[in-house]
């Protein structure tokens, strides 16, 4: 009787402990997350969260996301370059699929700009424009030990396009490696990237990313970029 009751026990405390990690994950509304990029002639910082409306985001439903950014970079390529600083913002409502550990998210909104331009010959220029973006997420775990992000947005400022594509596989620690490639294009401007990732580093009660590698532009020479992010849910 102690021997067969013995894995019961273990199995219902297996159990127990399952049934309150799923009870954490689903009281679980928003995450806020931050990132900086950093390249020669240009550093980006930004932060923002997604809050699920009305739910937790274990579950299908509406989301909001917010986000909020900056940068600084030089304005010409050779001298007087000039410094040119930006700040955005965007607030999206949008819908998001859950369907065990993979979610797929369409959002919509505005996407606000205000730019900065100090001349070294000259007074400084100051413009704020709006326009409307729409911007889609995906994550999903096709295979055990291997995930895949993508990203896109459309923006109606500048007729500006992003996307971004990261297959990883799990290694021994938890997180996941693997190659991000990434594409912009606004008006007259092209930007393509190609490096590695590091995502979900669990460290600090935060899960980081870290990518590096080459990215090439159409108004400059090739050169090296790095990316960092994390993100936090409660």
């Amino acid at each position: 009787m102690v021997v067969a009751a013995l894995p019961l026990s273990v199995c219902s405390a297996a159990l127990a402990e399952d049934d309150e990690a799923d009870e954490e994950r689903s009281r679980l509304s928003t995450v806020i997350f931050g990132s900086m990029e950093a390249g020669p002639t240009k550093t980006f910082l930004s932060v923002g969260m997604k809050r699920a409306i009305g739910g937790g985001l274990a579950q299908s439903g509406f989301r909001l996301f917010l986000k909020a950014g900056g940068s600084q970079e030089q304005t010409r390529r050779q001298s007087p370059r000039g410094t040119t600083y930006k700040a955005e913002t965007q607030t999206l409502l949008g819908y998001e699929w859950r369907i065990g550990d993979t979610f797929v998210a369409l959002y919509a909104g505005s996407d606000v700009q205000s730019e900065r331009r100090d001349e070294p010959l000259g007074p400084s220029l100051i413009e704020t424009r709006y326009g409307a973006r729409l911007q889609a997420d995906l994550w999903s775990t096709p295979l055990p030990g291997m995930m895949f992000q993508a990203s896109a947005y459309a923006s109606t400022l500048d007729r500006r396009l992003w996307a971004r594509a990261a297959p990883g596989w799990q290694m021994p620690l938890g997180f996941y490696v693997g190659p991000e490639v990434e594409a912009y294009r606004e008006r007259d401007y092209r930007k393509l990237r190609l490096g590695l990732h590091l995502t979900g580093l669990r460290l600090l009660g935060l899960e980081w990313r870290l990518a590096g590698g080459w990215q090439r532009t159409s108004d400059r020479p090739s050169e090296a970029y790095a990316t960092l992010g994390l993100h936090w849910q409660r």
